[in-house]
This record gives C-alpha cells, structure tokens and sequence, in this order.
C-alpha cells in the first residue's frame, strides 16, 4: 500500500530556503536498513518516519548514511505536517518519542516551537587538523554531546568559511559548527554554519539540534535567555530560540514543496 512523503522546507517562511526534510508517516514500525534505503533515496539531509502511539508518535531521524539522535528540523518538518494534513488539532501539542527522550512541538506566535534538550559545550582541546580545516582566528574550542563547537572572529569569517570537508570528516564527533557573534547592524545575535560529512551531510543548511549547544553557549556571552540565530549556508535559515534551564525552545516556520506516494520497497527488508 502507498505510503504517504512530503517534503518541507524548515526554518524558512518562503520554498527552497531554509533546510529540507521528508517526512514519511508509517502504519507500523520499520527495519532500520529499509528507513535508511528511503533517507539514500530522497537524498536530504534527514528523512524522518513517524509511527503513531497512544500519546503522540515514535519518530526516528535518517540521513543518506546514518540514524542519527537528535535532528532539530525534521521534527519541526514532521510537526507542521500533522498539523497541516489534519492528524492533529490546530491547537494540539505534537508529542515525539525518540532516542534523546521526549520532544514537543507547540504553535506559538506564529512559529512552531520545538521544546529540545540542552547540550552545552565544554572547552577542549581541538583534536589534530580541526583548526587547520576551519582556518582563520579560533576563539573559542568545545565539545558538546554531538560536536565541536567552534567560535572564530567575525561573521565574515563564519560567511566566508570554506573547510576541508576531508580533514573535517575524521573529527571524532557528529560534526562541526562554526559561529560568531552577528554584526552589529544584524536583527541577529549570532551566526553560524554547520558540517558533518562524517554524517554524510558536508554542509547541512539549518540545524536546529546544533542550537541545543550554541544557545547555553551565547546565552551565557550575551547574558540574555532570548537570542535570534542566523545559519549562513547558502540556503539560510532562521530560528528563534529561548533557554529555559536544561532546555532549549527553537522556533522556527515551515514551508511544504511536495506531496508524494513511496510506492517501492518493503518495510521489512
């Protein structure tokens, strides 16, 4: 039986901006290899799958080469479908249970906000070629629970930013994100970029999960709880975000580009 995928643009009010995802809501749970063949097939930075439960749904996160933990955008992508195809009330709570716990996402002054775990960032030393890949004025080196965080010296030099994707490929960690304070002039607070070849995504456009570690990070340079984030690929994206203790809110809007059938493939193989 087809099942139904449709792809989102997150973190942007306007199509082919911000970051794609498909979104694939399954009658049952599927094998991983089977979840991964679809993630290679629709050749984004993340696919997720949605199996409904009594209270809310389990959703699991692919990209074209692994499962991953913790990916900010398709959840905000999988929550704007179910509201927007009807499987939940306009005002409902969308509740996700995956591999890094309970996730929420609410509307909220026009945005969807997604309520994630903090993973702050630990200064530590850089491991070999990190510095050399990124180049330029580092300010700052740390290690969250997915990846090193690092601070260069303006956002032009975040902007301008063109790495070894093969020396960034053997950092021992999920990836890299790059960020600076935004300009003075910016509605910013800060930039950033993030690169994770090692995940199978060289440059990923907007990456809400790598927010969980950058807003404890300037939330505590700017002392301010409330910050608004540009991602400065060549998609750009925008998220606003708040600290709430050990949690972090992104929020961000959302955008469908398709709707479609998988026709192919068995969810067992």
């Amino acid at each position: 039986m087809p099942l139904r995928i449709t792809q989102v643009d997150a973190f942007t009010s306007r199509p082919f901006a911000g970051n794609p995802a498909a979104v694939c809501i399954l009658p049952k749970a599927a094998d991983a290899a089977w979840m991964l063949n679809v993630a290679r097939e629709m050749n984004l930075a993340e696919t997720a799958f949605l199996v409904p439960q009594k209270d809310g749904y389990d959703l699991r996160w692919f990209t074209p080469a692994v499962e991953v933990d913790l990916c900010g955008h398709a959840t905000l992508a999988s929550a704007h479908v179910l509201w927007e195809d009807g499987d939940l009330k306009p005002k409902e709570q969308a509740r996700f249970h995956t591999k890094s716990g309970l996730l929420t996402a609410d509307r909220r002054d026009g945005l969807i906000e997604l309520d994630f775990p903090a993973t702050p960032a630990a200064a530590a030393p850089p491991p070999a070629g990190l510095l050399e890949a990124v180049g330029g004025k580092t300010l700052f080196v740390g290690r969250s629970k997915f990846d090193y965080l690092v601070e260069v010296e303006s956002e032009a030099a975040v902007r301008r930013l063109d790495p070894d994707m093969t020396a960034i490929a053997r950092v021992a960690a999920r990836g890299v994100i790059v960020t600076s304070r935004a300009d003075k002039k910016s509605e910013y607070d800060f930039v950033s970029r993030f690169f994770a070849p090692q995940s199978g995504v060289p440059e990923d456009p907007v990456t809400g999960s790598a927010h969980c570690a950058l807003t404890p990070y300037w939330s505590a340079k700017l002392a301010k709880n409330e910050l608004r984030a540009f991602q400065a690929s060549p998609r750009g994206g925008e998220l606003r975000l708040r600290l709430a203790g050990d949690r972090v809110r992104i929020g961000g809007q959302a955008v469908t580009v398709l709707r479609g059938e998988l026709t192919a493939g068995n969810m067992t193989s």
